[in-house]
């Protein structure tokens, strides 16, 4: 009994002093295992990729290199892309169509090499994404004729942009700018690759717009060019130049003005100074009185057509260029023209109502000032008999002068009052005539100018101012034949006394032929600065006895019949401005006194 108690109390000390050698063999021997199951778990990896390994897309832990490119395969059929474009327009295509399919390059089996077995547990704690960009291809020539089936490659469906431009110009608003539209032509080119990158990328969808696979318009509704162009061609049509001529108008705009615009071949726009000019030739044309032959109701109760220097001109090279800096700028105005020579009215009789009136036929004027007649004389105008015939016309005064002296061959004649209107053709004082008027002037006239009492002459030199109308005229049916006679007061003391007269034959004073003066010519204005001896009128003392008009024996009328309107060749005015003074007659002009030059009576 004792033997068993302690042969048991033996075995339970025996195998408390081995436990824990049998426990670090076990733990010895599951270590093992587990290297062991480690070491073969790594083996695994020698043909499959570490856990959490993604390649484009696909879940590639574990799987063979085949089982990667079966399942990225896999994703290539049954593929279709869907396109969207413009106005709701859009294609398909799926991969037969375009030929795609899985091709690789090797790039999976470096990926694989590249692993180390042994490290497959710390590929948990590391996962990788890999993108290979080789793995899905397409037939080119299939891309290309599957292209031509879409529909934005139709050409209903291909309609052009258009650039933004400005419009026509639009009567009372000028330009406009006309928006670009972006039409749907798209860019075959930039479409092919964007379908070619979503297919291989397997794409399901695209949007060709938002990809930017449409033509635009190369020129904007903002671009800054355009606007700056639109502004300058509104600059000019937005000019309005209102031309006044009395109570008529003329208004300049962009109607017309937009005509006028010229493109240059670099784009540039500018005016065309030639259009410009037509346009103020025109508006001369319209409104020049100055040698248009014009009606004119005289004093006797009958109407004459008379034409002359006198009246409105416009200067057109001056307006031509006034005109053109007033467009270029943009300056609106109302304005007259430039001109160069101008008359009393616009509104009816450019003439006015103050005027001188000179029959020829009857030898008698007259003066009107406001529509009243305040002054009439007869007169003596140019020699018939020697071609010295005064022309009819309407001319401006050119200027009235005290003291002048008329020179020709041979003569020098001192007048009082001096008022030259056509060259050297004016009215002054004769204070050698003793009788004025009737058919004097036929025979034993002036070299043109008109003769006038003194008297007169002093009375018409208080009225008339520079441009003061003369109109001349001939009118059939007033002839006089009887002369009238004249006294002058450049020396009361010594008054002329008036000789007989004969209706036919009237005889002048003494002067006409007994002294080295002879009848004067027409005097041209004097040039500014020359100054000439100045003869002064000699006035006898007692009355000067009467001569014949010449100093050869005159005819009597029923032997010598005068000159009858019918010989006398005709003088018309011409429609271009006279020549130079002496046209009408060799006289000059010659005084010391300064020129008064007026613009008006009174003045």
């Amino acid at each position: 009994m004792i033997f068993h108690k302690n042969q048991k109390k033996i075995g339970e000390e025996v195998k408390r002093k081995k436990a824990p050698y049998i426990a670090a063999g076990c733990g010895l021997l599951l270590t093992a295992a587990a290297a062991a199951g480690y070491c073969f778990a790594a083996q695994s990896y020698r043909q499959a990729f570490f856990p959490r390994t993604v390649i484009n897309g696909v879940d590639a832990a574990g799987k063979t290199i085949e089982e990667v490119k079966a399942e990225i395969a896999s994703g290539t059929e049954g593929y279709r892309l869907t396109i969207y474009g413009r106005d709701g327009v859009k294609g398909e295509l799926d991969h037969e169509a375009i030929g795609l399919r899985a091709e690789f390059d090797g790039t999976l089996e470096q990926i694989l090499e590249g692993q180390n077995p042994y490290q497959w547990l710390s590929a948990y704690f590391h996962p990788v994404d890999y993108t290979i960009s080789t793995m899905v291809v397409y037939e080119e020539e299939k891309l290309e004729e599957a292209l031509d089936g879409l529909p934005f490659f139709q050409e209903e469906f291909m309609v052009q942009p258009q650039n933004a431009a400005i419009s026509d110009y639009i009567s009372g608003a000028g330009y406009e700018i006309i928006p670009e539209k972006k039409g749907s032509e798209v860019n075959r080119q930039a479409a092919k690759e964007e379908i070619a990158a979503a297919a291989v990328n397997l794409k399901t969808e695209i949007n060709l717009d938002e990809l930017g696979c449409y033509r635009e318009p190369a020129v904007t509704a903002d671009d800054e060019g355009l606007r700056e162009r639109l502004a300058l061609l509104n600059r000019y049509a937005g000019t309005e130049i209102r031309y006044q001529f009395g109570s008529q108008e003329e208004i300049l705009n962009g109607d017309t003005i937009h005509l006028w615009i010229m493109e240059g071949e670099d784009g540039s726009l500018s005016l065309d100074r030639g259009m410009v000019s037509q346009y103020v030739s025109e508006l001369a044309a319209k409104y020049n009185t100055a040698y248009k032959t014009r009606s004119f109701q005289t004093s006797y109760g009958k109407t004459v057509s008379v034409s002359g220097s006198y009246g409105w001109r416009i200067n057109q090279e001056a307006e031509t260029e006034e005109l053109y800096q007033l467009l270029e700028a943009g300056t609106s105005q109302s304005r007259e023209p430039v001109y160069s020579q101008k008359a009393a009215s616009h509104d009816g009789n450019d003439y006015g109502n103050t005027y001188a009136e000179v029959n020829l036929t009857a030898q008698h004027m007259f003066f009107y000032k406001d529509g009243q007649k305040v002054l009439e004389s007869d007169f003596v105008s140019g020699n018939v008999k020697k071609n010295y015939t005064t022309p009819p016309g309407i001319f401006g005064l050119t200027y009235k002068q005290k003291d002048a002296v008329l020179r020709g061959e041979g003569y020098a004649s001192p007048v009082d009052f001096w008022m030259p209107f056509n060259g050297g053709i004016g009215f002054h004082d004769a204070t050698w005539r003793s009788s004025f008027g009737g058919q004097i002037y036929k025979t034993n006239g002036s070299h043109g100018c008109i003769n006038m009492p003194y008297q007169a002459a002093k009375e018409l030199y208080g009225y008339v101012y520079t441009n003061v109308p003369v109109i001349c005229y001939n009118l059939d049916g007033t002839e006089s034949g009887k002369a009238s006679s004249g006294k002058t007061e450049a020396a009361p003391q010594t008054t002329q006394a008036a000789a007989p007269t004969q209706p036919e034959t009237p005889a002048p004073t003494q002067p006409e032929s007994t002294a080295p003066t002879q009848p004067e010519t027409p005097a041209p204005e004097p040039t500014q600065g020359e100054t000439f001896p100045v003869i002064q009128p000699v006035q006898p003392e007692t009355p000067a006895p009467t001569q014949p008009e010449s100093t050869a024996p005159t005819p009597a009328a029923t032997t010598a019949p005068e000159q009858t309107e019918a010989e006398i060749e005709p003088v018309t005015e011409s429609e271009t401005p006279p020549k130079e003074p002496d046209e009408w007659g060799p006289g000059t002009v010659s005084t010391t006194a300064a020129k008064e030059t007026e613009i008006g009576p009174g003045v």
